[in-house]
């Protein structure tokens, strides 16, 4: 049985829907700024159509993309790097979890209320049933993640150290620009969706340049048609 082709009631190209949820993801723009460059380059949408469009098809971009980064490769469990960030939802403050390789690949990420034993443990167990166990787990020195090593039994594989987790900090710059952009979160259910869709692009595009020629290989010919002015300008 074939699947039903997700574009198939809708007026516009896949193609340029595909390359404005790009460019919504990729780079640190609004939905306002992403009507007004495709808008520049005569392709007449409104910023609610880029809205739709995210929620519609971003989370289906991010799948298809973590397919073909898995073919063939499995990942890395030679040391994870792990840290949580701040984020305002609302005013109220809430924690990202983040699980990043040693070559900065984003593994998996997680929003909680609480940064305690509880949710660091969710986190854990949600990352390693995914990735695997790693061989090193590099944390800061927040108490909650060695009672949460602790209690699965992997606190012998744990370190901490001053500037051992820079590559864990580093990542969370670009995610950083992107919530300035969107000026922050109104609900956790978004940031989540956000956070796994951020990282399933920022691994296909930054993690190495030859990638991103099959991205766009992925988006079609018509879509580097499109992105083309935009590299010239």
């Amino acid at each position: 049985m074939t699947k039903s082709d997700p574009f198939r009631y809708f007026k516009t190209s896949r193609e340029i829907i595909r390359l404005a949820v790009m460019l919504y993801v990729r780079f640190p723009l609004s939905l306002r700024n992403v009507e007004d460059l495709l808008h520049e380059r005569g392709i007449d949408v409104s910023h609610e159509a880029v809205r739709f469009w995210w929620h519609r098809f971003g989370p289906m971009s991010a799948s298809e993309i973590r397919k073909r980064r898995i073919e063939g490769m499995k990942s890395s469990r030679w040391r994870w790097h792990l840290d949580e960030m701040f984020v305002k939802i609302n005013g109220e403050q809430h924690y990202l979890w983040r699980a990043v390789d040693h070559e900065g690949e984003i593994l998996e990420s997680f929003v909680t209320k609480g940064r305690d034993k509880k949710a660091a443990l969710k986190f854990l167990k949600k990352a390693m049933h995914k990735h695997g166990s790693p061989d090193m787990i590099v944390t800061d020195g927040l108490a909650s993640y060695g009672a949460a090593l602790k209690e699965i039994g992997a606190a012998d594989r744990q370190e901490t150290g001053r500037w051992l987790n820079n590559r864990a900090e580093n990542s969370h710059l670009s995610f950083r620009r992107r919530e300035r952009a969107m000026l922050r979160f109104r609900r956790m259910r978004t940031l989540q969706k956000f956070a796994s869709v951020h990282a399933s692009v920022h691994n296909h595009l930054c993690g190495c340049r030859p990638l991103c020629k099959k991205f766009f290989d992925w988006m079609g010919d018509r879509v580097r048609t499109c992105v083309r002015p935009f590299v010239a300008a």
